[in-house]
């Protein structure tokens, strides 16, 4: 990656860096995570963050301070599909940035490119996590269109783009504006503790999936595959926040599909204590997702507690198990072929499980993320602590 240095005469910030984003906490997605996550630890290593947001839960506060991190939301005036309409969103954000040594702007987000024109001197730094994917519907290629726009103008106006690797990367349709400038580092993944399989239930083999019940997620094929499971004893077990999923849950979708197979369960969201006991009560790990995700997160935490994962063969998505072996691919929308890859991993032993957690931790450990961002920010010129 090649990245220019910023240098900028001295004068007081408010901020080491400002993170923008739609959804933040109390929202809970892989790249809520992944800003959650790196904003948390970079503010633990003393430096200082401000996260900006817009306020989709009336109920969460315009301004808290959350573990070390100050959050700022903007008030939503109405909702389109998966996006939010936020007229105090822009300038929140671009005041905050102006006011940091370094903004990181998490894409997809409308609202990405006028942002990053608006930042002045401040270098910005964009986290590329998916080029935008919407169901089929009368608006949906307008959207894209809008979105990727916005996106572009961002890129362009990058001194750095974070990637969650170089696959994902160059199988993206602003590929061409990112290359050259990216920098590939892998969203943090969490070591959990060991905990009872709480969820387990009998001694058949358990399959899972935690994440947004989503239509992107191509859970009916994984419902699909696992019915074709000619085991009474094994088990589906389909975990994740389905009441409020930005663009609609498939749940309902989902349970008819299931056609009132008891093995099949759906948890519904899960506490933090509760996704440790969830990976805890599973065999296999299922990733069948039909759009492209750029890596994975809950698929990795899942396989450094010996939980091998079962993933569709996508840019971004496949490299947790190609990059360890831990795990097996199927073509994505295949069922037949998922449903032989469950039953495969399944059959995994305990050394391989064992061996396959070892390999993972060691590549994908939280510090490892967190060290990259801080040479990144060193690499910007925005080291220096801020001052008020």
């Amino acid at each position: 990656m090649t990245v220019t240095r910023t240098t900028r005469t001295a004068r007081p910030y408010r901020y080491d860096l400002t993170v923008v984003l739609t959804y933040y906490l109390p929202y809970t997605s892989g790249l809520t995570e992944v800003a959650r996550t790196v904003a948390e630890g970079l503010a633990a290593r003393g430096r200082r963050v401000a996260v900006v947001a817009s306020r989709h839960d009336p109920a969460s506060p315009v301004r808290e301070r959350v573990n070390g991190v100050d959050v700022f939301r903007a008030p939503v005036a109405a909702r389109i599909g998966r996006g939010v309409l936020s007229p105090g969103f822009l300038p929140l954000a671009a005041r905050l940035a102006r006011a940091s040594r370094a903004v990181n702007i998490h894409l997809p987000m409308l609202e990405a490119g006028p942002l990053a024109l608006l930042t002045g001197r401040t270098p910005v730094i964009t986290t590329h996590h998916d080029d935008v994917w919407l169901p089929p519907g009368r608006l949906a290629g307008l959207q894209v269109r809008g979105v990727d726009a916005s996106v572009a103008t961002a890129l362009r106006r990058s001194a750095a783009v974070v990637v969650n690797n170089a696959d994902h990367a160059e199988h993206s349709r602003h590929w061409r504006l990112m290359r050259g400038r990216i920098a590939p580092i892998a969203p943090p993944c969490r070591e959990r503790e060991p905990a009872p399989a709480a969820f387990r239930d009998g001694p058949g083999p358990h399959f899972g999936f935690l994440g947004r019940i989503a239509p992107e997620k191509g859970l009916h094929h994984l419902v699909d595959a696992f019915r074709t499971v000619d085991d009474p004893a094994a088990r589906l077990l389909i975990a994740g926040d389905y009441s409020k999923v930005a663009g609609g849950s498939v749940v309902g979708a989902l349970r008819e599909r299931s056609a009132g197979d008891r093995r099949i369960r759906f948890t519904g969201f899960l506490t933090d204590r509760q996704v440790s006991e969830f990976y805890a009560s599973l065999d296999v790990f299922a990733l069948p997702s039909v759009a492209e995700e750029s890596f994975g997160i809950s698929q990795t935490e899942a396989m450094m507690t010996g939980v091998p994962s079962v993933a569709s063969d996508a840019p971004g998505m496949r490299v947790p198990v190609t990059s360890t072996g831990f795990g097996r691919l199927f073509p994505p929308g295949d069922s037949a072929a998922l449903a032989a890859a469950l039953l495969e991993a399944a059959a995994f032993s305990p050394q391989q499980r064992a061996e396959g957690a070892r390999t993972t931790r060691d590549r994908y450990g939280t510090d490892g993320c967190l060290d990259s961002y801080d040479e990144l920010l060193e690499t910007l010129g925005a080291a220096r602590r801020a001052t008020v």
